[in-house]
């Protein structure tokens, strides 16, 4: 199976992927969110895998855009545990340091670290593991980076810390998209997203759109307001919610909501990942 992630090997998106499709898939790495979705949408790769939304720094809207304006499928998710290594070339030790590179967000992450090296100057890279094998490349004893331990084993690099983030419950979700959609068996623990456009004029529409979902115990998981792109000041809006299409629970409140809405479209039913949920009991 080819599955396209956005970055280079190495990246967090490719270890998103090999966890949720298996460490045999072959992973195809690609510059853009826009290349992993028309090599999906084109039949270069038979899946991509995409970050949506992290827990401290929220949403990624560019995917949801990307969505919404590709006839794709969501057909997985799985929630990546994000944990941050500090490595440098193997001629290197952390004394010797004087330099450090990872993308920003990740060097935003590790904030505590740098308050204890300030002789450690955090440096912006475009990607983690771009950073990882850049220092393996220059081979600066000076200069180490900040991503993720698969990226240090896999361009040869010393690690020197683990668990470098300020937080440890630091997790991105992760969703697979293909081009034709998956239909769980009853019995899988499932969930829904969809997005549609609120009919115009109508006094607490979005009230009576929640409740379609609260009058059948149907559990919300997100809601996530997008300009429409067509229209000035006006939104969509996508929900993620558990229970299987197949259900007939869930089937009418579908028809349902699709009373109060335009433009509906079901994105996908896929098998929640529960990790994160079984981690919070």
């Amino acid at each position: 199976m080819k599955v396209a992630f956005q970055g280079i090997h190495g990246a967090y998106s490719e270890v998103a992927a090999r966890t949720i499709l298996g460490k045999s898939c072959d992973t195809v790495p690609l510059d853009s969110f826009e290349q992993v979705f028309e090599a999906v949408r084109t039949g270069k790769a038979d899946r991509g895998v995409i970050p949506i939304e992290n827990s401290l720094a929220g949403s990624i809207h560019q995917n949801y855009d990307l969505l919404l304006q590709n006839n794709l499928h969501i057909v997985g998710e799985t929630h990546l545990r994000i944990e941050h290594a500090l490595m440098c070339h193997p001629a290197s030790h952390l004394r010797g340091l004087r330099q450090v590179r990872s993308h920003p967000q990740a060097l935003a992450q590790c904030s505590r670290f740098f308050a204890r090296h300030r002789r450690i100057t955090p440096v912006a890279f475009y990607d983690t593991a771009g950073a990882a094998r850049s220092v393996m490349e220059e081979r600066n004893p000076e200069i180490g980076a900040i991503a993720g331990t698969y990226a240090a084993r896999l361009y040869g690099l010393r690690i020197l810390r683990v668990h470098l983030e300020d937080r440890s419950n630091n997790f991105t979700r992760f969703l697979v998209i293909a081009k034709k959609p998956r239909h769980p068996q009853r019995g899988v623990r499932t969930k829904c997203s969809v997005v549609f456009i609120p009919m115009q004029n109508q006094v607490g529409i979005l009230f009576r759109i929640l409740g379609v979902f609260a009058l059948r115990d149907i559990n919300l998981m997100k809601i996530e307001s997008r300009p429409d792109p067509t229209s000035t000041f006006e939104y969509m809006f996508y929900l993620d919610f558990t229970g299987n299409p197949r259900n007939p629970k869930v089937a009418k409140a579908i028809d349902h909501l699709r009373e109060m809405v335009t433009d509906f479209r079901l994105l996908g039913a896929y098998p929640e990942d529960s990790r994160i949920r079984a981690q919070k009991r």
